[in-house]
């Protein structure tokens, strides 16, 4: 449980950024939209996508590069509590390369005005993919699964996400 905190806290403040930029940007969608206009709305549309990505990259290297320190900090001296948290800090921060697509996804949905689709990444990523992951990863991959549920999650998150923006594209 001392682990999954620590690594929860981190997961929280680098998701957090992910999340603002995302509901930022919905506004700005929106009215793209509602103009008309499709120039700009394809505009931020890519520039959201570099932003999402760089900042996916950037946070996993960050939290790869912070993990020991950080473990440590949260384990108070007892190494295999520091093992633990370290390793699940490593496997965690994989996910940090995807969260922030099914984020902007459902936010840009928002801003389509079309929330059933957002309200459909957001279900599936937070408690269908999440539960399902928590459920049946450690069953084949015993703690690792935990630590790797979330990465699931948003893996399958992102494939509904990029699903949809396809079948939409056109409209």
């Amino acid at each position: 449980m001392a682990a999954y905190g620590a690594i929860m806290y981190v997961a929280m403040l680098l998701g957090a950024i992910l999340f603002g930029y995302s509901m930022g940007v919905s506004p700005v969608i929106s009215f793209n939209y509602g103009a008309k206009n499709k120039d700009e709305l394809r505009n931020v549309y890519r520039k959201s996508m570099w932003i999402i990505l760089i900042l996916g990259v950037a946070m996993t290297v960050l939290a790869e590069a912070c993990a020991s320190p950080l473990s440590m900090l949260f384990s108070g001296g007892d190494d295999e509590l520091y093992s633990m948290t370290l390793r699940g800090f490593r496997l965690y921060s994989i996910s940090f390369l995807m969260t922030g697509f099914g984020m902007f996804g459902s936010a840009f949905f928002t801003g389509l005005n079309d929330g059933t689709d957002s309200a459909l990444i957001s279900f599936l990523r937070t408690l269908v993919f999440q539960v399902a992951a928590i459920l049946l990863l450690p069953r084949w991959l015993d703690i690792n699964g935990i630590w790797l549920a979330v990465t699931a999650a948003e893996s399958l998150t992102l494939l509904v996400t990029v699903s949809l923006l396809a079948a939409k594209r056109r409209k």
